[in-house]
């Protein structure tokens, strides 16, 4: 067991310098390429936040203004529509009053018309009345003539 101790120990003493080279080997490693990479490694991690917030804030500008463009296309379109029912109000009114205008002038062309066709009917009338006494008598007279003519 001694000889297994002593020959452990040996292994241990020429383990040593492996042991060293080791240590040293960790801490170079540690500070010249593992602490530069952490460093690069957090820089990349913040601009990749800072841009990731930089993004949200432009995201959610954007958002706010495609809002406000929408806010006013509203108002713009509800100003046209507006606009369009006042011309159509005056359109309607305008229409309103032409047909009135009309209903008059048409109104007073029968009134116009049944006055003279009242005229014409009486005038008619006396012209019949005037023309049925000159008729009656040359339909007497002639009559009476053929009565005389035949003898009786």
């Amino acid at each position: 067991m001694e000889q297994t101790l002593q020959a452990l120990g040996g292994i241990l003493l020429n383990a040593i310098p492996t042991i060293v080279i080791l240590i040293f080997l960790h801490f170079y490693l540690k500070f010249m390429l593992f602490r530069p990479l952490q460093k690069v490694l957090k820089q990349r991690e913040e601009l990749t936040d800072g841009a990731r917030r930089a993004a949200e804030h432009s995201l959610a500008a954007a958002e706010r203004k495609a809002q406000e463009y929408e806010a006013r296309f509203r108002d713009a379109r509800a100003e046209v529509y507006k606009q369009q029912e006042e011309t159509r109000k005056v359109w309607l009114q305008d229409q309103a009053a032409q047909l009135a205008e009309a209903r008059r002038r048409t109104e007073t062309q029968i009134k116009d018309a049944r006055y003279q066709i009242a005229q014409e009917a009486a005038a008619a009338r006396q012209n019949l009345l005037e023309t049925s006494n000159t008729l009656a008598d040359q339909i007497a007279n002639r009559v009476l003539a053929r009565r005389a003519g035949s003898g009786l």
